[in-house]
């Protein structure tokens, strides 16, 4: 049967519903487990074997190490994690990866999933009509998984058949051959189809479904395996391009991390694919190179039973059936065990070279010189979405960058204050007040639509809550910049009015200063740690509020009379008040946010 251009729309639509299955049973399962994947990343100790082991374990719920690699990235720009400490979650997460092969492995051939499937639909359809938020996740969970071995059987049906269709793959033909030629081909294959697609996963489904029919050899599927772990390194590569240099480090690193491996098994690579088929043979799955063997002979003595083989014609229980079955399976788990295996293998090795590789990072991708005011975002970057539920940690971290910074205008607009008007100090002091306005604004615009676009995705209820509260969190902390520009202004009108204060003025200033400032402190200091607002914290912080107000309240009452008995003149008192009252706002979106935190996340208090 001649493979037809129909046949190749076919195969493509079948890799998009394989992909497309990965990433709803991905979505459903961080959905499930969102507060504690998140948990977890936030928990990363400064070790290398915990870094592996998150790396892994994120890996194998998620099955994206991509995305786990792009994850890594923001807690490396803020110093959360340090380059080298990254190093270990990516090499982990390369360990992770593995975990969707063995699902197709142990799933994909030992059983006829297509008899489950319909099944598993019914029950996934009932689970996403149950109100609990849970239930409905696992439930698109179970559909994703639905999806993807759906999609598996079609990459079965559609993959061409290279004995049938030897036109279309004459050139690979020639060097189909376990030789160095034939593996380095094969390899740079894996690398350019995982790079296109951007799943290794994916590569990996065809190959398996390639080499159990008997169409490539073990070693060579093994090659096309090993190519695709530098293809899969391309996401990231992606999205690093439009952020930072810890981002195009933690992604040059990825790289380099499987560029290497795969030149150490390409050294060794007849040796490691003959020793993963004795393990394979050790284990009690039998020998991965027979089908191969098997299925040519048949082909070359028996083309009528060939045909009927791959034409589906054979009637149930046919004894060649059931060795094809038994031999397929022997494939499928030596091909999950090289890739299994050359990852661990790989990461035993390089483990201990990760000074080297941050050296050589750091040497590749150099650190450009910035201004320490630029407008930059620490944790979040444009193109930088993984997975939604583990976004949002990202956006907190970037919170707590953001309100940490506002709170430098705090003391900015304090020192304007006390600076000589019209002297080129005070033009310094309100110019630099002014540019951190300018990036207060622009932080709130880049959160709120990362936020946005993360509530675009599959989320959880308490998510999305999450992120509306996280986004009035944002307006909270800007209008507490527009309140310290709004000194400045004040102090420009004074300036303009030819008014002066007198020590008095500046004394009570202070103080309210003092009070707004402490408030402030305990602000930045919950929204760092925003999963652990206790309940003195929030009473310390209302406290704080109420003595403000009542110092409000007290400069207040005494400003009239301070006008009355000359102490300072009308015009002095009135823009005395408005930096006073611009003051008390302060507190009062200070408190904003505190009551947010009380509200949304009171429920993680420790």
């Amino acid at each position: 049967m001649d493979y037809t251009f129909f046949d190749f729309l076919g195969l493509l639509g079948a890799v998009g519903l394989f992909m497309y299955g990965m990433k709803v049973m991905s979505e459903g399962l961080q959905k499930v487990a969102g507060d504690r994947l998140r948990n977890i990343l936030s928990a990363m100790t400064r070790n290398r074997l915990t870094g592996l082991l998150t790396g892994c374990l994120i890996t194998a719920l998620i099955q994206s190490s991509s995305a786990s690699t792009v994850m890594v990235v923001s807690f490396v720009n803020a110093g959360l994690m340090s380059l080298a400490q990254s190093m270990a979650v990516i090499m982990g997460a390369n360990v992770g990866t593995t975990f969707t092969a063995w699902i197709i492995a142990l799933f994909g051939f030992k059983m006829d999933i297509s008899v489950m499937v319909l099944p598993l639909m019914a029950l996934a359809v009932v689970l996403l009509f149950i109100n609990k938020s849970k239930t409905k996740s696992f439930g698109e969970f179970l559909i994703g998984f639905c999806f993807l071995f759906m999609g598996l059987n079609m990459i079965s049906d559609y993959v061409p058949d290279l004995q049938s269709n030897p036109e279309i793959f004459s050139f690979l033909q020639n060097y189909a051959t376990p030789n160095l030629g034939g593996i380095l081909l094969f390899s740079t294959v894996g690398l350019v189809v995982t790079a296109i697609i951007q799943s290794s996963a994916a590569t990996f489904a065809i190959v398996l479904i390639m080499c159990s029919k008997g169409w490539i050899t073990f070693e060579l599927a093994c090659a096309l395996v090993l190519g695709s772990n530098i293809g899969t390194t391309i996401t990231p590569i992606l999205a690093s391009m439009s952020g930072n240099v810890a981002a195009k480090r933690t992604a040059m690193g990825h790289l380099l991390f499987n560029l290497l491996g795969t030149i150490w098994c390409l050294c060794v690579f007849i040796p490691f694919a003959q020793f993963n088929v004795w393990l394979t043979e050790a284990i009690g799955q039998g020998n991965p190179n027979e089908l191969y063997t098997f299925v040519n002979t048949l082909h070359s003595e028996q083309p009528d039973l060939y045909n009927q083989l791959f034409s589906n014609s054979l009637p149930a229980g046919h004894e060649v059936l059931t060795k094809i079955a038994s031999m397929q399976m022997s494939v499928s788990f030596g091909m999950s065990l090289f890739h299994t295996t050359f990852n661990l293998v790989n990461v035993c090795i390089m483990i201990w070279l990760t000074g080297l590789y941050v050296k050589i990072v750091e040497w590749v991708v150099p650190a450009k010189r910035r201004d320490d005011e630029e407008f930059t975002l620490k944790f979040i970057s444009r193109g930088l979405v993984g997975a939604a539920e583990l976004n949002i940690a990202q956006a907190e971290k970037e919170i707590s960058v953001y309100s940490e910074r506002v709170s430098r205008m705090i003391d900015m607009a304090q020192e304007l204050i006390h600076t000589k008007p019209k002297t080129e100090e005070y033009n310094k002091r309100y110019s630099r007040l002014e540019k951190y306005e300018d990036i207060s604004d622009r932080m709130e615009l880049e959160i709120a639509h990362y936020l946005n676009k993360t509530a675009e995705g599959r989320l959880s209820n308490e998510a999305k809550l999450r992120i509306a509260a996280m986004l009035n969190i944002i307006s909270e902390i800007e209008s507490i910049a527009d309140c310290c520009m709004g000194i400045g202004k004040i102090l420009n009108r004074k300036i303009e009015s030819g008014v002066d204060f007198n020590d008095e003025i500046y004394a009570n200033i202070d103080a309210m200063y003092d009070y707004v400032r402490q408030a402030m402190s305990m602000m930045v200091a919950r929204v760092a740690d925003i999963e652990n607002v206790s309940g003195k914290d929030l009473i310390d912080s209302y406290n704080k509020e109420r003595e403000i107000n009542n110092l409000r309240n007290q400069l207040r009452g005494a400003n009239v009379s301070n006008i009355n008995e000359r102490h300072y003149e009308y015009q002095a008192g009135i823009y005395y008040m408005d930096i006073i009252g611009d003051l008390e706002k302060t507190g009062d979106y200070i408190i904003n946010v505190i009551d947010t935190l009380r509200d949304n996340f009171r429920k993680h208090a420790a």
